[in-house]
């Protein structure tokens, strides 16, 4: 299921942050390898964007091979593993790349930089 949270930012390209979005959703296995991918109908009222925008956004990963459209059965996620592996890999990079240019935006030294970070990483799995 599409998380109800999910904020389009205006000052980007819509389609883009849907691509985003759906690349995500493939990589924690929302969208679980062989699954059925949600009407174009049900993600443009889930999103609030116009059908088209979410079509384009379907269609650019189709074309990538993460999903696969069947023409009388819609379209379904990749059971491409180590497609979906590599997809995961390039969000993750993405990330830590606008962490690091942040970082060296403040003139945090790496060595604090890490310390920061893995901070945030224990508190996100610190269950208390």
């Amino acid at each position: 299921m599409v998380p109800l949270d999910v904020r389009l930012n205006a000052d980007r390209p819509i389609g883009e942050q849907l691509v985003e979005e759906f690349e995500r959703l493939i990589a924690v296995s929302e969208w679980a390898p062989g699954a059925k991918v949600p009407s174009v109908r049900t993600l443009a009222v889930k999103f609030g964007v116009n059908p088209n925008t979410v079509q384009k956004a379907l269609t650019s990963l189709d074309q990538r091979g993460l999903l696969d459209a069947k023409s009388t059965s819609g379209r379904f996620v990749t059971t491409d593993e180590k497609l979906i592996a590599q997809t995961s890999n390039a969000i993750a990079r993405s990330h830590a790349a606008r962490y690091a240019e942040a970082m060296r935006a403040l003139n945090i030294a790496r060595d604090r930089a890490i310390e920061l970070f893995d901070e945030q990483a224990q508190a996100a799995n610190d269950p208390t």
